[in-house]
């Protein structure tokens, strides 16, 4: 069959070291790789299932193996994206037809992710059963890359780590307004207000659910009057703030609308503020959205190389003071909340069902990938209105965290 030889090619071409087993629809067995660790077998429900691989494997390759068409039998789906990218570079160039998939995509740009779509998109992600998240997030429940200053960090540290990073860079002082945009379920707000004794918090969201947790949380920190949470687009936000904060965000803005949210930020950020954007990126040439994560998991995202993003950027009046590439921290965040995912399989399959699951252990274990082996990365963008707003050496970045590790430490002993 003809899909079978494309698949034999492509495959063969793709696993260099670890072993793939390859059972077709009809029964026909291919083996590739050295015939060593790791092995992953796999195997074909059906043959339109193998066809429609060849043709459109970014897209078809979650879909079938969220359908069950594509059942792995030995091994993860994570083993089985190791064996297809680690020796490709990340790029399966040889499968039939991607170049000029590529090329159409191109060609077909996004229209603006205005708030209306906007609100629509993070509702599909992050307005799902909160007892998912807990399944798998840390306790602050921080869905974003973490920071792991030392190798041996748990996920707790490692996010709250990267929380102490984020305001020791935006050097926020006592009695200083911050803006938190995007602020998911809170805890990065009152970090801010707990423990680096910001004197006003304001976190703005599309999430209803993430919205809900967050004022709880507020309340139970007594300190609803100094950190408050709204249900507001960014475009709409009034005021002006000391320092603007936007972590896991800038993902889904779409890049059709980077003038606008930079244009936004620089009207809400004071003369003498400071801005920190921890966002995904990439490092490679710019490339369409993966069609599979667009359609199931973000609407509306794309993750930018810094040359679409520094135009924008530029055109807002905006100073560039500082720029940190964190690399591989996301793919060691995502392997722990996979292996939390799995270990809480069975709990997630109450709240759904199997579908449900393999979509998720899909694209958590398709964005690791994307860390691992292919060119995904976290900025983290310093910006101010004028150039002599931050010091003129990073020294200050280590003394400040210092300084709040201290402090984490004394809030922790108060709220015990």
């Amino acid at each position: 069959m003809l899909s079978e030889k494309l698949l034999a090619t492509a495959f063969s071409r793709a696993v260099k070291h670890g072993t793939l087993t390859m059972t077709t629809a009809r029964g026909k067995n291919f083996t590739f790789g050295d015939g060593k660790e790791p092995r992953v077998a796999i195997r074909f429900t059906d043959a339109a299932a193998q066809l429609a691989l060849c043709l459109h494997p970014e897209l078809r390759l979650g879909e079938l193996f969220m359908d069950g068409r594509l059942v792995i039998e030995t091994g993860t789906i994570y083993d089985l994206l190791q064996l297809l990218l680690q020796d490709t570079h990340g790029e399966l160039d040889e499968l039939p037809l991607r170049r000029l998939r590529r090329i159409r995509t191109w060609m077909q740009r996004r229209s603006e992710n205005d708030a209306t779509r906007s609100k629509r998109n993070v509702a599909h992600h992050y307005d799902l059963d909160g007892r998912l998240y807990a399944l798998f997030l840390d306790s602050d429940r921080q869905y974003s890359c973490a920071y792991f200053d030392h190798p041996d960090a748990t996920l707790e540290e490692a996010q709250m780590a990267k929380k102490r990073h984020i305001a020791a860079k935006l050097m926020v002082e006592r009695g200083q307004s911050v803006l938190d945009i995007g602020s998911g379920w809170g805890g990065l707000g009152l970090y801010m207000a707990q423990v680096a004794g910001a004197g006003s918090v304001k976190g703005v969201t599309l999430s209803e659910e993430q919205l809900a947790v967050s004022r709880k949380r507020a309340v139970a920190a007594g300190i609803p009057d100094r950190v408050r949470f709204e249900l507001e687009d960014y475009r709409s936000t009034k005021g002006t703030f000391d320092r603007i904060v936007s972590v896991g965000m800038f993902e889904h803005v779409g890049l059709p609308s980077y003038d606008t949210y930079f244009q936004t930020c620089h009207r809400l950020l004071k003369d003498d503020g400071v801005m920190l954007l921890h966002t995904i990126g990439r490092t490679g040439m710019p490339y369409p959205t993966n069609p599979w994560i667009a359609r199931y998991i973000f609407p509306g995202g794309h993750l930018p190389v810094l040359s679409e993003i520094m135009p924008a950027v530029e055109c807002a009046g905006l100073v560039v003071t500082d720029i940190e590439i964190l690399r591989l921290h996301y793919a060691f965040t995502l392997e722990k909340w996979r292996e939390r995912f799995l270990a809480h399989r069975e709990e997630v399959l109450r709240l759904y069902d199997e579908r449900f699951c393999r979509m998720w252990e899909c694209y958590l274990a398709m964005s690791e990938s994307a860390f691992r082996f292919q060119d995904a990365v976290v900025f983290q963008l310093q910006l101010a209105k004028r150039n002599d707003t931050v010091p003129l050496t990073r020294d200050y970045i280590a003394k400040r965290e210092a300084a709040l590790k201290l402090a984490e430490n004394t809030e922790l002993r108060r709220s015990a």
